[in-house]
């Protein structure tokens, strides 16, 4: 599968999963219209619900919007933190080690900055000044769109759930007082633009390996990659360790909650 499909068939998924709620409230609400016999049918199924609902009443969280303090702590860590330094260290070693279909030896990517540690030490810093450059992209323009960058893991319990709040979490954000969920233009832009920096500032021209050099549609096709990379950093913060600021995680929106299933016990 192409990283461009892969991406396509990333957000395909995360609509989905915010659409289903919506689907089946609809689907609820149009429910009042069948007949007598179906109503009496059900009459005595409906009855028992409150007795459930009142042994295990409903739990109300409240969402509480990330001081400047909290936000800045927050980038301090996706920039700086484990998850970027080692992530970078892999990612460089995968590179040094990929031998591209356009050069005969094994050269790793991109294949001018050849092999050995100086190589790997070249990629490394390059693929965290990508990194850096995403999140400082994603939380400068999140700021100019009043979002909340921060990831709230999810209450639920399960593997699925779980890996469907993260799923979600990556091409969305919060805003406003009430914490709503939107579809996040800094989220899906700021991957892109890291790596159209990359190109553009320090990866190599054109040569003799690569006649056209790298420009901005590699820059394209690397941001695919990176957009999946940070589905995958978000699935680090909700099954390994959500960083200092987990404890936000006890700051919950009723409308995020019940898009990820997160309000069951």
């Amino acid at each position: 599968m192409t990283p461009c499909r892969a991406v396509l068939l990333f957000v395909a998924i995360a609509t989905l999963a915010i659409s289903q709620p919506l689907a089946r409230a609809q689907s609820s609400s149009g429910s009042g219209t069948t007949n007598q016999s179906q109503t009496q049918t059900q009459t005595q199924p409906a009855q028992a619900a409150p007795a459930r609902s009142s042994s295990n009443p409903p739990v109300t969280f409240t969402y509480h919007q990330p001081t400047e303090k909290e936000k800045l702590k927050n980038y301090a860590f996706d920039s700086f933190g484990p998850y970027a330094i080692f992530g970078s260290l892999v990612i460089a070693g995968i590179q040094q080690a990929k031998t591209p279909s356009a050069t005969p030896h094994n050269s790793g990517i991109p294949p001018d900055w050849g092999q050995g540690w100086d190589a790997y030490g070249t990629r490394v810093g390059s693929d965290f000044g990508i990194h850096l450059i995403t999140q400082t992209a994603r939380y400068s323009l999140a700021r100019v769109f009043r979002e909340d960058t921060i990831y709230y893991r999810c209450e639920c319990s399960g593997i699925l759930p779980r890996l469907k709040h993260a799923l979600i979490s990556t091409v969305t954000a919060r805003r406003g007082e009430d914490g709503h969920r939107v579809f996040s233009f800094p989220a899906i832009a700021a991957p892109y633009a890291g790596t159209e920096a990359a190109v553009l500032l320090w990866y190599p021209g054109a040569d003799s390996l690569r006649p056209r050099g790298y420009g901005p549609m590699d820059g394209f096709r690397m941001g695919n990659y990176n957009l999946l990379l940070q589905g995958g950093m978000n699935l680090a913060l909700e099954f390994i360790w959500g960083g200092p600021h987990t404890f936000l995680a006890r700051h919950h929106v009723p409308i995020i909650s019940g898009a990820t299933g997160s309000s069951s016990n």
